[in-house]
């Protein structure tokens, strides 16, 4: 548990960021992401374009990942950190100038920021809390040597446990593994296993995909298919029921009783209840001639 009280400082490598307040002002200075101009904006700790950091004697803003440089004469503006020109910066009484240059100060104007001679309160810089810029700078540099110093530190021997430790309290084996833990390296074999596994991921979805999509064909098949035969069984017995009445339609003429051999043609014929049948006008005619 002794090694735990470094692993802040691997934390916070690369985090600690802030705004930069112009005193006379009270804008912060904020990085463009289009063309690398500098604005003076109102102060806002959530956005990243307007969090710095000292990075050695460089200025880098958290939003673009680019440097605080000169581009001319007096302007400012910010570039690709290790670009040609002027990105090293002097910071004494919250002074800001490009180390080993006279152009003069970071001074806050109209347009935004730029170079000038003047040393009053828009040349002076500070963080959210009014503390000078320039604190900021010493308190990552004295951060950097702490760090430096807890892996780095001479060697003591301890005569009573006869057992060699750094300085700071930990002994050679405790810093060997923080190290390997806390280590870096080329992250290209993690990259490709990653790239190999996403590759191996979109094949089985395709493939996965693709039975799905048989099956779904080979369920609305059969689907298609019970449907017909229910419609062929429907029809069949439709006819099968209308076949009976088919059938007594065309057997009820052969039960007609058949025509007696006597009658005339044109005759009419009467068959009473009692079953005799008699000629209607056969009687008529009778009825006349008496």
């Amino acid at each position: 548990m002794k090694f735990f009280w470094i692993i802040p400082f691997f934390l916070l490598q690369d985090t600690e960021a802030f705004l930069m307040k112009n005193a006379k002002v009270k804008l912060c200075l904020q990085a463009s992401p289009m063309d690398g101009s500098l604005l003076l904006e109102d102060c806002n700790p959530e956005s990243d374009f307007q969090d710095w950091s000292w990075q050695g004697d460089s200025l880098m803003n958290q939003g673009t990942q680019s440097c605080l440089s000169v581009a001319e004469a007096d302007r400012v503006q910010t570039s690709l950190c290790g670009s040609t020109g002027y990105m090293s910066w002097d910071c004494s009484n919250s002074l800001l100038s490009p180390l080993g240059s006279s152009q003069g100060y970071l001074v806050a104007n109209k347009k935004g920021v730029a170079l000038n001679n003047v040393r009053g309160l828009k040349a002076q810089w500070q963080d959210v809390a009014d503390r000078s810029v320039c604190e900021e700078k010493a308190a990552e540099a004295e951060q950097d040597r702490y760090f430096t110093a807890a892996l780095a530190s001479t060697h003591m021997y301890d005569p009573t446990t006869g057992n060699v430790t750094l300085a700071l309290g930990i002994d050679q084996v405790e810093l060997e593994e923080l190290l390997w833990f806390f280590r870096r390296e080329d992250p290209s074999t993690w990259n490709y296993s990653i790239l190999a596994l996403s590759f191996v991921a979109m094949i089985l979805g395709l493939l996965l995909l693709s039975i799905n999509v048989v099956r779904n064909r080979k369920r609305k098949i059969h689907m298609y298919r019970e449907a017909e035969q229910t419609v062929q069984q429907a029809e069949v017995e439709a006819k099968q029921a209308l076949m009976p009445a088919q059938e007594y339609s065309l057997a009820e003429p052969q039960k007609q009783e058949p025509v007696p051999q006597d009658q005339r043609s044109g005759e009419v014929v009467v068959q009473w209840k009692d079953g005799t049948v008699t000629s209607l006008y056969a009687e008529r005619s009778e009825d006349a001639t008496m």
